[in-house]
């Protein structure tokens, strides 16, 4: 059973870094400026964030909840966890274990 792709979540891969985290901004903004209820980037092929890449997500979850909507992330590897822990956003980003998770919350 394939997966078919759901308009309202991102899954980038690899590593989100200063060369990257431009394409993830301009991947987000057309669902953005949809006013999705959620937004969910997929994290479970991430395997690298950087600075810049935590600022397109703040950035990102900034204009959801300006318009009211829920950002929301999902399936954080433990080495890109560490980044959010370090910088303490695990306390301001909704992370879930996975998208269905993260799309089932309310």
């Amino acid at each position: 059973m394939s997966k078919k792709p759901r308009p309202n979540v991102l899954q980038p891969e690899g590593e989100i870094d200063l060369h990257i985290s431009p394409e993830v901004a301009e991947s987000l903004r057309p669902m953005i400026a949809k006013k999705l209820k959620v937004l969910v980037v997929d994290l479970t092929k991430v395997t690298y964030l950087d600075s810049s890449g935590l600022a397109v997500l703040i950035e990102a979850m900034q204009h959801v909840q300006e318009y009211g909507g829920r950002f929301a992330l999902a399936g954080v590897q433990e080495s890109v966890k560490q980044v959010f822990e370090i910088a303490r956003l695990d306390q301001v980003f909704q992370i879930y274990p996975d998208v269905e998770s993260a799309l089932a919350a309310k």
